[in-house]
């Protein structure tokens, strides 16, 4: 398990993308990081999920996807287990052979969709994230 201390991956120069689940003081953890946790407490860590694998809890094909999203595009909701405290996840899949038990692992990617295909200026927000991928 990483506490990091130092802020999101994007403000460490040269650092590899990380997904940080937040950490609250009573063990419980939040992806995406609240500033309030379960308990009414700030957080006082992140833990990088992409150093860990999850299990598929359910998913599900789009078909009718936003601008710019790949078509078809599936996504499945996954939990991470972190030393006995679960994490859910909503994201990318990056295949459509993924079934309900898989298990898979965070990958990075620096595109989810493309950011010229909608209305907002590309520059008005980021376009990376993370993406799961079967383990094998």
């Amino acid at each position: 398990m990483s506490d990091h201390d130092d802020g999101p991956a994007d403000e460490r120069a040269g650092a590899e993308p990380t997904m940080d689940a937040a950490k609250y003081p009573d063990g419980s953890l939040t992806y995406p990081p609240h500033p309030i946790g379960p308990g009414g407490e700030a957080p006082v860590g992140t833990v990088d999920l992409s150093e860990y694998t999850a299990e598929v809890i359910t998913w599900t094909t789009s078909t009718a996807t936003p601008p710019g999203v790949r078509e078809p595009n599936t996504l499945a909701i996954v939990e991470f287990d972190v030393d006995g405290e679960p994490v859910r996840a909503i994201g990318q899949v990056t295949t459509d052979e993924v079934e309900t038990g898989d298990t898979v692992r965070p990958v990075y990617c620096a595109e989810l969709r493309e950011p010229g295909a909608g209305i907002r200026e590309p520059e008005s927000q980021a376009w990376d994230g993370f993406r799961f991928e079967p383990v094998e």
